[in-house]
């Protein structure tokens, strides 16, 4: 990225706020040199800790505010009482275009509401969707909605569809990412009607987007598609599942290797191995859920993470906003439109 990008920070969103908001963002210029940031929080506690990274101040500026969106505001509230909050200004810095993207690991009720009041969605775009990605056997699979939307209709599942595949190119560089519907089968009969239905016209539709058809839950993480597309009360079911397994059996190798003698010996010859596999799966790696289809970049990080995780996070807003991602989204949805409508014959003359 040689183009400079301004990114905004909530820098009082999270558990660790603002500590880890600004050693990520120093380790996020050692990736992304050319990177700038509005830091939005309490300039007396944010001015010593930059004070530790000369590089990074050079290249930040701090917006005063002692208003933050706490962890149990509800969305609501944050939208009505917190106007001159860390998350609202820096949002706020978005719409008014002096940066490009949002970063924040605060309360994500509120961070969707207020994104998609102050942002709006992109035009062709009904709902925002909360858009993640996860280790796979073959690689880094995207999965969204995760738990914007709980309800969902076809023509939902549909855009979905579209933004992860623009988000799989865009973010993973992925050349013609696949694109599945999570389902409780892979026959064409099984599943809600409204999935059925996406599923029909994504299968009949001239755009050019490669969709796979159904999938399900295990082939997720066996990486048979680069894109899993579902409402977002499954999508977050399944998600918390995965990160569930995750620590459940990092739980079990750790209790055996500890249970005998012979068990820690093993695990001196099984240590660079193992340690392959943590890196793997580590979450930290996979850090940032973006909002897709918003009238520009907004990444959550998860609120409990540290440094690296929001460098990460901050590396997705990167990825985005230097290459253009909402510019291509609203162009896929004019194509896509344009391939709906049916194209009516000139008759031929007698």
């Amino acid at each position: 990225m040689s183009t400079p990008l301004t990114i905004a920070l909530d820098a009082m969103g999270g558990d660790h706020a603002p500590e880890i908001v600004v050693e990520g963002a120093s380790l996020a210029r050692e990736r992304f040199p050319n990177l700038r940031f509005l830091l939005f929080g309490d300039e007396a506690q944010l001015r010593p800790l930059l004070a530790k990274h000369p590089k990074l101040l050079e290249h930040s500026e701090i917006r005063h505010t002692d208003q933050v969106v706490t962890n149990d505001m509800k969305p609501a509230m944050a939208l009505r009482n917190a106007r001159n909050s860390s998350m609202r200004l820096a949002i706020n810095a978005v719409h008014g275009g002096e940066a490009e993207g949002i970063v924040s690991a605060g309360n994500t009720g509120a961070l969707m509401v207020l994104s998609t009041v102050v942002l709006k969605t992109l035009p062709g775009v009904d709902r925002a969707a909360i858009a993640g990605y996860l280790p796979s056997v073959r690689g880094d699979v995207v999965m969204l909605d995760l738990g914007a939307n709980l309800d969902c209709d076809a023509n939902n599942l549909v855009q979905f569809a579209i933004m992860g595949d623009v988000f799989a190119k865009t973010v993973l560089g992925l050349p013609e990412p696949a694109v599945g519907l999570l389902n409780v089968g892979e026959e064409d009969q099984k599943g809600h009607e409204y999935v059925r239905e996406a599923a029909a016209i994504l299968r009949e539709s001239d755009f050019s987007l490669k969709f796979h058809g159904f999938v399900e839950g295990n082939d997720v993480l066996e990486g048979k598609v680069d894109v899993a597309v579902i409402d977002g009360f499954t999508g977050n079911v399944a998600l918390k599942s995965a990160e569930g397994v995750v620590k459940f059996y990092s739980t079990l190798l750790k209790e055996a290797f500890q249970s005998s003698l012979l068990a820690r010996f093993g695990y001196l010859f099984a240590r660079s191995a193992l340690r392959k596999v943590r890196e793997r799966v580590d979450p930290r790696q996979y850090n940032g859920a973006t909002m897709l289809g918003l009238n520009g970049v907004v990444v959550k990080s998860h609120g409990g993470t540290d440094a690296l995780g929001f460098a990460n996070a901050i590396g997705v807003a990167a990825d985005m906003g230097s290459f253009g991602y909402n510019a291509k989204i609203i162009a896929e949805f004019e194509r896509f439109e344009t391939d709906r409508v049916p194209q009516t014959k000139t008759p031929t003359p007698a």
